[in-house]
């Protein structure tokens, strides 16, 4: 709750106050512990005076009992024994509900929350497919393709329609974008289908999220606490992990410097923070690591909650300058290191031994060191956290229904939209190339055909031509043969009778019949 202008978190033993600076909160933080050590208390109560600052909140309600945050707490003799032990009633505590809002990836427990493949970009949805080195470099292929050409890719079938058209069209490509491997992208494929199967495809679409609708105050002017059910998505750890790692690159891209305020923009906590490191690889912890480095520019606090320290690699943990340790328990070597990592990564405290106070917490204790005025970390100390306001555990379906429904952006986000997008865009180039297609290939039998009639009418014309010659010169040899027959014959006949006159006259019948039949033959041939 806040105090002179200050988030109170915890007391010291010795009843002291213990004060987040709103002017350091944007430096992150840590809340680490074992399973029902406290840490979900711990989030409340800085989520709540965050909320009270008028700066909004965004929370990863990983087991639903986030969701009291709307209604107001209820009393009990606990509770009347803490707020007594604390002195809250002095401070002016009361039980009291926040504003909120939920947003849910499935939209089932909230207001859908979506984004669009292009949003995401090749790198993230690499991780969410699970693909290797390979096929996330042609995935990266088929996203500049579909930039150079102006396709807009919103959700799933947009980008399969592009990994086929981009298969089928791969050596057109090759020369500007080098080889396509149709088996990469036939395994690519089968991955976007596994992710839609698991429902993960609702998460893409339209409208896609404006972050800045985040950035928004209830009626009385306390910052909204944004919701996000993550109950069911948590069993997709890598779906989780990159979604929040997709908010926080939006958020780094998004927003403008604004270098150091006196308090926060927005605050983020993000539970089981370890599936955000889980199996990434360099490329993507390298921008983990660069954007919780520099988004605390953009005003922006990031708060990982999680079970050990360990979970967090170096390079985040040492850009988390306010943390708070709840119980360790250590019962193997490996445990003990763990509990030894813990307590090396706060300031030490010269009047009691940091792992051990560890290992001795009790549930809503917990070490803690806060960043002073300076930036510097104070040492730690044993604490006791402070109760919320808001109601502890989670609320009935039909109290998440009227706020769902009640809230301002229910009508922005709860109907789907589909837009002109790739998908459609290739579908009618594929029925244009297809009819472009039959009607080359209609012209090009139809020139095949008259071609082939052509050929047929010019042989066969052909073919008559040289009958009529063939004719023609069988007519002309007949003529021929029957005029030279019949002028050899009178010809013969005068010849031979002028030759039988004189052979008769020389040698009488004999003669004339030798003539006749020389002169005969002699004209025939």
């Amino acid at each position: 709750m806040l105090r002179d202008n200050k988030i109170w978190v915890a007391n010291t033993e010795n009843g002291e106050n213990v004060f987040l600076l709103p002017r350091m909160a944007n430096r992150h933080g840590l809340i680490a512990g074992a399973t029902g050590t406290g840490k979900t208390i711990t989030l409340k109560v800085l989520a709540e005076s965050f909320s009270d600052m008028g700066v909004p909140v965004f929370l990863a309600d990983v087991k639903g009992d986030l969701s009291g945050m709307v209604e107001e707490g209820r009393d009990s003799e606990d509770m009347q024994k803490r707020i007594q032990k604390f002195g809250l009633a002095e401070a002016g505590f009361e039980y009291k509900k926040y504003p909120a809002t939920f947003w849910d990836v499935f939209g089932e427990q909230g207001i859908p929350l979506r984004t669009t493949i292009s949003e995401m970009g090749p790198l993230l949805l690499s991780r969410i497919l699970g693909l290797n080195d390979l096929q996330r470099d042609i995935l990266t292929i088929a996203f500049k393709i579909a930039d150079d050409n102006e396709l807009l890719l919103i959700d799933t079938k947009d980008l399969k329609a592009l990994l086929n058209y981009v298969s089928e069209n791969r050596n057109d490509f090759a020369a500007d974008y080098g080889n396509i491997s149709p088996v990469s992208v036939a395994a690519i494929v089968r991955s976007i289908v596994s992710l839609e199967m698991s429902g993960a495809d609702k998460f893409f679409f339209e409208p896609a999220l404006d972050i800045h609708d985040w950035f928004a105050t209830g009626s009385d002017g306390r910052g909204m606490i944004n919701i996000l059910d993550s109950t069911s998505l948590i069993n997709n750890g890598t779906l989780y992990a990159t979604f929040l790692l997709w908010m926080m690159s939006e958020l780094f891209e998004t927003l403008p410097e604004v270098g150091d305020l006196d308090k926060p923009k927005m605050v983020f906590f993000f539970d089981e923070a370890h599936l955000l490191f889980k199996d990434s690889p360099k490329m993507l912890m390298d921008k983990i690591e660069q954007v919780v480095k520099l988004i605390r520019s953009k005003g922006v606090g990031i708060y990982f909650v999680t079970q050990n320290p360990r979970d967090i690699p170096d390079g985040v943990l040492a850009q988390l300058g306010n943390k708070i340790q709840h119980a360790l328990h250590a019962y193997t070597p490996s445990d003990m290191k763990a509990v030894k990592a813990a307590a090396d990564s706060f300031r030490e405290n010269p009047a009691f031994k940091t792992a051990d106070v560890i290992q001795e917490l009790g549930t809503g204790e917990a070490v803690i060191s806060l960043l002073d005025e300076t930036g510097t970390p104070s040492v730690c100390e044993k604490v006791k956290i402070l109760p919320p306001q808001s109601l502890m555990g989670g609320i009935d379906s039909s109290t998440r229904n009227r706020e769902i429904n009640g809230s301002k952006l229910y009508d922005k986000y709860f109907e789907p939209h589909d837009p002109d997008s790739a998908y459609e865009f290739l579908e009618r180039k594929g029925i244009a190339d297809a009819k472009a297609k039959a009607e080359l290939e209609a012209a090009e039998a139809e020139r095949k055909a008259k071609e082939k009639e052509e050929a047929a009418a010019a042989k066969a014309a052909e073919k008559e031509k040289a009958a009529a010659d063939r004719k023609k010169k069988q007519t002309a040899k007949t003529i021929g043969n029957s005029v030279v027959g019949t002028v050899g014959r009178e010809v013969g006949k005068t010849v031979g009778g002028t030759f039988g006159k004189f052979g008769k006259t020389l040698g009488g019948n004999l003669g004339a019949s030798l003539g006749r039949g020389l002169f005969s033959t002699l004209f025939k041939s």
